[in-house]
């Protein structure tokens, strides 16, 4: 498990000095140094904030701020990489303009050491690679943040990949989530706008998801449930996983020779037909969606592979959706409504889907999809993007505060990105009426006898344990208020920065008090005259004095840094 530990006190901060250091001067350097000064960071780190010039940052007014955000996550390396792409799937968190900014962040990072890799091996198979593998070879086919992928031969001449874990990235993380947590902590102290989102939470489910990333048994998982999904599908090629030679740090699988979605002119020279392929990864990943509810959600071009005969071969299975029935249909749904201009019951079905702190008002909710669906009303179904309607839905969801739950946004993004491809390999590709005849199926499936008998089923029982919880509650909830164990708990909002101002005033008071005993005590010494002596004056009343005088140009400056005496 990954270990994270909130930094509460000044001590504990000072652990990850360096990495902290590190992190401000990034800060500073793309001009979010007003961050630091409203975090009041410098109450945990005040020497660190010292040793920082500000003459280093660079000039960064030209760019936007979604840039510049990108630009700090890549230069704070994988940690904080991982950190923007899963935000990147996350409108409920964060606005279209960051999102779009954010998708853009890639691992570009050096191999590590051969020498390393395999000392990793052995030491997760317990065995020397020599008897594990007939060849391996020493130069990685990539690199990311989280580990490499090395090609070889088993001892029954399979050739497959290696995914090795980058050495120390365990730790690494772990100090980086657990400076992200302070950093989170302050937010929610000091900047009313990010509590609704409660950053301390989005670090916690940041840690959990990172937690499954740099599990490779789970993505071996992932493989073989999506193997077992198109086992009956001779258009899909799923690669075997090798599970006597997988563990949480190193990953074996097949390795598959075929060719990238992208390249365009090797598909042409090997003869096989743009317009298959095509449909065939339509079909895919709506099948994932709609039939299974369990899909790949990253399916960009250096993830899908195409082999002969035009059969589909997707690898990289460590981002995956998860879809319910209840959901699937509530889209399905939408989908159906937006093509067939029923505004009104798609505003009701995009409430369903959605998440809200407060309900929004539904005339005007109702008025902007009557607007975004008469855009379109006119257009001819082979030129609607799923692209661009996903980035218009986004805007309307964000200007009525309305969340997306991420695995829907994965959903639509997947739709968007196999899309894009389509387009490329299939210029008369029309994604929307690939979709139409799953959203049929889809609909209707809720309306066979088996499904309604199995839903009646379910709702009687649910109803009769209900009936038969009610008595049990009631009393219990008597109970408790005979006992006097039921309290009603009022919370106060908007206190913080007051208790943070009076937590700064009695810090400094103290402060004050300790500096004023050392001057008093100080004087003492030298008038008892108290061994040793320099120049007559008693040593220790000298050093006294001096460490007085520091402490008091240090809470000086501390004063004037705030602008008031």
């Amino acid at each position: 498990m990954l270990s994270i530990r909130k930094i509460g006190i000044i001590g504990r901060a000072y652990r990850h000095l360096n990495r902290y250091r590190h992190i401000l001067t990034v800060l500073f350097k793309y001009g979010f140094g007003d961050l630091v000064d409203i975090l009041k960071i410098e109450q945990y780190l005040e020497i660190g904030l010292q040793m920082i010039s500000r003459k280093r940052r660079e000039q960064v007014e030209k760019l936007s701020r979604a840039e510049r955000v990108r630009m700090v996550m890549e230069e704070l390396g994988p940690t904080f990489v991982k950190l923007g792409q899963i935000l990147s799937t996350r409108p409920d968190l964060i606005s279209v303009e960051f999102i779009q900014e954010l998708s853009k962040l890639q691992d570009n990072v050096p191999p590590f050491p051969y020498t390393e890799a395999r000392q990793i091996i052995e030491s997760e198979l317990g065995r020397p690679l020599e008897d594990i593998f007939q060849h391996f070879e020493d130069t990685p086919l990539a690199a990311a943040s989280i580990g490499q992928v090395h090609r070889a031969q088993l001892k029954d001449g399979e050739e497959v990949v290696v995914k090795v874990q980058r050495p120390g990235i365990r730790k690494i993380i772990e100090v980086d989530l657990e400076i992200m947590l302070h950093l989170a902590s302050l937010m929610e102290r000091h900047l009313e706008e990010l509590q609704v989102h409660r950053p301390v939470r989005i670090v916690q489910e940041f840690a959990r998801t990172l937690e499954k990333e740099i599990d490779y048994t789970i993505e071996a998982s992932h493989i073989e449930r999506f193997a077992r999904q198109s086992m009956d599908d001779p258009t899909v090629y799923v690669p075997k996983v090798f599970r006597n030679t997988t563990t949480e740090r190193v990953l074996t699988m097949e390795y598959i020779d075929g060719i990238k979605a992208s390249e365009i002119d090797r598909i042409e020279r090997e003869g096989l037909d743009r317009k298959i392929i095509t449909a065939r990864g339509a079909d895919l990943i709506l099948r994932q969606i709609f039939d299974h509810g369990f899909f790949h959600a990253d399916p960009h071009p250096g993830n899908i592979f195409v082999l002969p005969d035009n059969v589909i071969c997707l690898i990289d299975f460590g981002m995956m959706g998860y879809i319910d029935r209840q959901t699937r249909e509530d889209f399905a749904d939408l989908i159906y409504t937006v093509v067939h201009h029923d505004e009104s019951r798609a505003t009701q079905i995009l409430l369903k889907l959605t998440e809200y702190d407060e309900k929004p008002d539904v005339r005007a909710l109702e008025r902007d999809l009557t607007d975004f669906i008469g855009q379109y009303l006119y257009v001819p179904l082979k030129d609607l993007q799923m692209e661009k309607l996903l980035h218009q839905l986004l805007k309307i969801l964000s200007r009525h505060r309305l969340q997306l739950p991420q695995d829907l946004f994965l959903m639509m993004k997947a739709l968007a990105t196999v899309e894009g491809i389509g387009l490329l390999l299939d210029p008369d590709f029309e994604m929307i009426k690939q979709t139409i005849p799953f959203v049929r199926r889809v609909k209707m499936a809720r309306y066979h006898p088996k499904r309604m008998a199995d839903d009646i089923v379910r709702s009687g029982v649910e109803f009769v344990q209900l009936m038969q919880e009610i008595p049990g509650e009631t009393r219990e909830i008597l109970e408790q208020m005979k006992q006097g164990k039921i309290k009603i708990e009022f919370k106060h909002k908007g206190l913080e920065p007051m208790l943070s101002t009076y937590d700064q005033i009695s810090n400094r008071i103290a402060f004050a008090i300790v500096i004023a005993a050392l001057i008093i005590g100080s004087a003492l010494i030298v008038l008892s005259k108290t061994p040793p002596f320099l120049f007559g004056i008693s040593f220790i009343g000298i050093i006294g004095f001096l460490a007085a005088a520091v402490m008091g140009l240090w809470l000086l400056i501390a004063i004037l840094k705030k602008g008031k005496l």
